[in-house]
Formats: C-alpha cells, sequence, structure tokens
C-alpha cells in the first residue's frame, strides 16, 4: 500500500470549527511551552501582549522530512504603523508538531525569535518529520496559544503514491467579494494548496459590500503593504484554508503593482523608485507567507521559482512569470526572439527539470495564460500582451519541451484571468489538427470581479477563434485536482455569488486527463 493511501485511510478528523478552536481546547497539554509568560513581561515592566494570534497560522512549502510553520503576532493587525500593535521589541514564540491535535505525541518543537524588523513574523522549518505523513502544529508567545493547524509532509522521492489530492486557486480582491470559496475549500480533503497570485491587491478599492481596502489608499510604504496583507487574513475563511492544509504560494503582479514587468512600472514610475516599491512589497508578502528563509527577499529581488517532489506521482515547478519578464509590447512585436518571460536563468532551470528524470506528472504552476487566446474574429489578431501570447518565442520554447518524451504528462495550472478555461496545448495553435502536447487548466478566481456569470458575450468568439480552448466559465471558485497513476481528475467547485456570505459550492464542470494522452475530456 503506498504511503498516501495508508495515511489517508487513517487521517484524523479534524473540522474547520475545531482547526479554529483546538488551541484553546489544548491549552492543558501546554505546560512543555515554557515561554515568558504575559504576567512575567509585566512584572518586568514590560507592556503585556494579549491574543497575538489574529492573523491565524498557515504551513507551506512541504518537503518529505519538513514544512514551514508560520504566524505573525499582530494584537491589533489595522495598526497604523504597520507593526500590528506589537511593542518594539523581540519576542520569544515557541512551536510544536505533534502527531495528533491533542499534542500528546509531540515530534518536533523549538523557539524562534519574532522582532520589529520583520513586523513579528515567523517561519519556523520543522524537520525530522516522516514522509507522506499528517501532523498538527501551534505557537505559543507572551503565555497565549495559537489556534492549530494541520499539515502534511511530501512523500519520498521515488516513493508509488496511489492518490494525491490538491486545489489551486487565486485572485482574492478583498473588497469585490466574500472568501467563501476559501471556506469550502477547508473543508475538502487535500494534500496541498498551490495559490497561483494576486494574493491581494494594491488599489484603493473600496467595493460596495462594506470591505474596503485599508489603508484606503494605494499601497506605496512597507506600511501600507503590511496593513493590506494583515487586512486580508482577518478574513476567518482565508485563515482556516490556510490552517487546513500546506500551501504553496507564489506572487503574480496585484501583490507590488498592476502589469509590472521586472524593473517597470505599468504607471511610469522611474525604474528605481519602482524598485524600491518591489522591496517594500516582497518584504511584506514574505512576512505573511509560509515560506522559508531562503526566499527571504534581498531588495527588490527573491527567489520564487522552485520545484517540489511528491513521490514518484508528481512534479510541481513552481514559475515566476513577473520578476525577470520583458515589458509588454503590442502583437506586431511579440515574435520578438529577444522577449522573456522567465528570464534566462529561470528558463535554463526549467528546460533543464523538463528534461529529466521526472515524475510521472509534470506540473507547471504560473500565472498567466499559456495557451494562445485570439480575442477578435478573421485575420486580424488580438493577444493578451500580458500573457505568454506577448512572448511567443520563449512559449514555443517551452512547448516544444513539453511535447518532448521525456516530459510525461505535462499539466500547467494558471490563475490570473478570473475565469476558468480547460485548453488543449497545440504542437502548432494556429493548426487545429496538430498534436495536443499538454493540458493547460485555468482557474477562476476567489472574488476578484465581484459575483460571477457563466459566460461573457466574448466568450463565443474566443471559441471561435480558438479551437483549442474547451471550456470557459466565469462562476468564482477553485479547481480541486485528483491525481493517480492513471488519470488526472480536475473539478471546477464554484460559488454563486460572493458579494454577499453563505454561497453554497458545486462542482461546475469534471474533466479527466489520461495517462499518456495529453488533453482533458470532460467527464
Amino acid at each position: 500500500m503506498s504511503l498516501s493511501r495508508r495515511a489517508s485511510q487513517s487521517r484524523p478528523s479534524l473540522s474547520r470549527r475545531n482547526l479554529l478552536t483546538a488551541g484553546a481546547a489544548g491549552a492543558l497539554a501546554a505546560s512543555s511551552l515554557a515561554v515568558p509568560s504575559a504576567r512575567a513581561a509585566t512584572r518586568r515592566g514590560a507592556k503585556p501582549v494579549r491574543d497575538p494570534f489574529t492573523l491565524g497560522v498557515a504551513s507551506g512549502d512541504p518537503l518529505p522530512h519538513g514544512v514551514v510553520l508560520w504566524t505573525r503576532l499582530a494584537p491589533e493587525p489595522l495598526a497604523a504603523d504597520g507593526l500590528g500593535g506589537m511593542p518594539d521589541r523581540s519576542v520569544p514564540v515557541q512551536w510544536q508538531v505533534a502527531e495528533d491535535e491533542h499534542f500528546r505525541r509531540i515530534v518536533a518543537e523549538g523557539v524562534e525569535t519574532a522582532g520589529t524588523e520583520g513586523a513579528h513574523a515567523v517561519h519556523a522549518e520543522a524537520n525530522g518529520l516522516r514522509p507522506g505523513a499528517d501532523y498538527f502544529y501551534r505557537f505559543r508567545a507572551a503565555g497565549e496559544l495559537s489556534p492549530v493547524g494541520r499539515t502534511r509532509t511530501a512523500p519520498a522521492p521515488g516513493t508509488r503514491v496511489d492518490r494525491f489530492a490538491f486545489a489551486f486557486a487565486s485572485c482574492q480582491n478583498y473588497p469585490a467579494g466574500y472568501y467563501t470559496a476559501h471556506r469550502h475549500l477547508a473543508e475538502e480533503d487535500l494534500d496541498l494548496v498551490a495559490f497561483l497570485g494576486d494574493y491581494i491587491y494594491e488599489g484603493p478599492a473600496q467595493g460596495e459590500i462594506g470591505r474596503g481596502h485599508l489603508p484606503a489608499t494605494e499601497t506605496w510604504s512597507l506600511a501600507d503593504y503590511r496593513i493590506r496583507h494583515a487586512q486580508h487574513k482577518t478574513d476567518a475563511d482565508l485563515r482556516a484554508a490556510h490552517a487546513a492544509f500546506p500551501w504553496v504560494p507564489v506572487f503574480d503582479d496585484h501583490e507590488v503593482e498592476n502589469n509590472w514587468a521586472d524593473d517597470d512600472s505599468d504607471s511610469g514610475t522611474d525604474p528605481e523608485v519602482f524598485l524600491l516599491r518591489r522591496a517594500r512589497a516582497f518584504r511584506s508578502y514574505y512576512e505573511h507567507m509560509p515560506l522559508r528563509r531562503s526566499q527571504r527577499p534581498v531588495g527588490p529581488d527573491v527567489q520564487m521559482f522552485r520545484r517540489l517532489t511528491f513521490g514518484h506521482l508528481l512534479d510541481l515547478h513552481v514559475l515566476d512569470t513577473r520578476q525577470y519578464r520583458s515589458d509588454q509590447v503590442e502583437d506586431v512585436d511579440r515574435k520578438d526572439p529577444s522577449r522573456t518571460i522567465l528570464g534566462s536563468r529561470q528558463k535554463e532551470w526549467l528546460l533543464g527539470n523538463l528534461a529529466g528524470p521526472t515524475a510521472q506528472w509534470n506540473v507547471l504552476a504560473q500565472q498567466v495564460f499559456f495557451s494562445q487566446r485570439d480575442f477578435v474574429t478573421g485575420a486580424a489578431t488580438e493577444f493578451s500582451n500580458d500573457a505568454w501570447d506577448g512572448y511567443y518565442v520563449e512559449r514555443e520554447q517551452v512547448r516544444d519541451r513539453l511535447a518532448a518524451p521525456a516530459t510525461t504528462n505535462p499539466v500547467i495550472i494558471t490563475g490570473d484571468v478570473h475565469a476558468s478555461y480547460v485548453n488543449d496545448v497545440k504542437a502548432d495553435f494556429d493548426d487545429p489538427s496538430s498534436a495536443t502536447v499538454a493540458t493547460e487548466l485555468v482557474g477562476t478566481s476567489i472574488s476578484s470581479g465581484g459575483d460571477g456569470v457563466e459566460n461573457w458575450p466574448g466568450d463565443a468568439t474566443q471559441y471561435e477563434e480558438n479551437p483549442h480552448i474547451r471550456f470557459i466559465n466565469r462562476r468564482r471558485g477553485y479547481v480541486r485536482n485528483v491525481v493517480t497513476p492513471t488519470e488526472w481528475t480536475a473539478e471546477n467547485r464554484v460559488v454563486d455569488y460572493v458579494t454577499s456570505p453563505g454561497a453554497p459550492v458545486r462542482t461546475r464542470a469534471k474533466w479527466v486527463v489520461e495517462d499518456g494522452r495529453p488533453g482533458a475530456r470532460q467527464a
């Protein structure tokens, strides 16, 4: 029996409600968390810290023997200085990992120092864990205990895995809608969540449902970005989704500014000034994500592309299509061979990965639309210059590598466009009869765009001009995937409204990709 099957049969039951309350329930087992209490701090004359875990807990980037554990101390998460209401001093934060939700079988623990310089965020790297296993984790600081999170390590490389379940999501515009999709996501039976960008939006939008952005201006300073990230994590449904599974996050554009490219600002800001803004945005992003310490930004630069392996079943190649790209251009210039969306170092890394050896399924987890998408009928063209269409030659190179025999079962997962698509990746997008070499699954938004609809009138043109596009739907939600050695099943899980809370979730469409046969068929 595989590691995945064994674990799924014995997985402890822990509901979303219990995840948010188990921290208090497990307080009797917390005696070994011997960090200074609030009373001790008061005796030393320091202001006590109360209720520091308002932003919840998270885990991420699971490896076979370890995982990142995250929290940030913020008793006043929306404080105007961006420091979360914390005093200007370092605070020891103890963490524990256990095999049971009551923490009777603790298998790893340690202490991290949360300081003002890092907005009192904690990135603990728990190691020495068993591959393919479920664990529970928590933190304690200033005498208070955090909520309990559940995480899962990756199966060991080369291990046979009979089932791997994960979801991917993107685009959660806070003023545009409630995060009802995250509430349903937290209740799925998953091993992992991949978040493909636009975790925050940088604009001043206030919306019409009482969830206006804070600060009520365009984010620019470090404090602005910290407040904006913290505001998102005040949402209970988002916190529940983070606490339920390990996440693999990567940014797109709105974590900094709309449609930025390398050092080029879409708003025309001087490059040197924009890089200062980018550095602040990256710093705050790191402070609020379950990322490894090796991913800590250095000024305006951060290492985000990486590969995670899940047994012999699946390789997840996480791409950064924003930080190294050439500036966007019009259609007439899109075939310039000097243009790049990956940058030379990332492209070499990706093509090398795909050349083998690889797992059975090879996933490119990335941000912007990969397949060709012409928006107008006839001989004229209109492509999105922010997507891979604007980087024609490099897309051809990646597509050709996906078509090579060494790259088995390539699947591209994509965010950004606030709609669900299913695409056949063709050997020649201009020849519908050419071979299908890969599958692209595009996920809709969590809330961006507000209440969705089934389709826009222009979708008919997209189907006509792009016969490799198999499906378009504009409801909100996420994509749930179950991968086995014989097939990949993808479900478009949608909610019908987000401008008021409480929408039920449903499967709008279900797709199957068979082992050794690129392209999805509707189930």
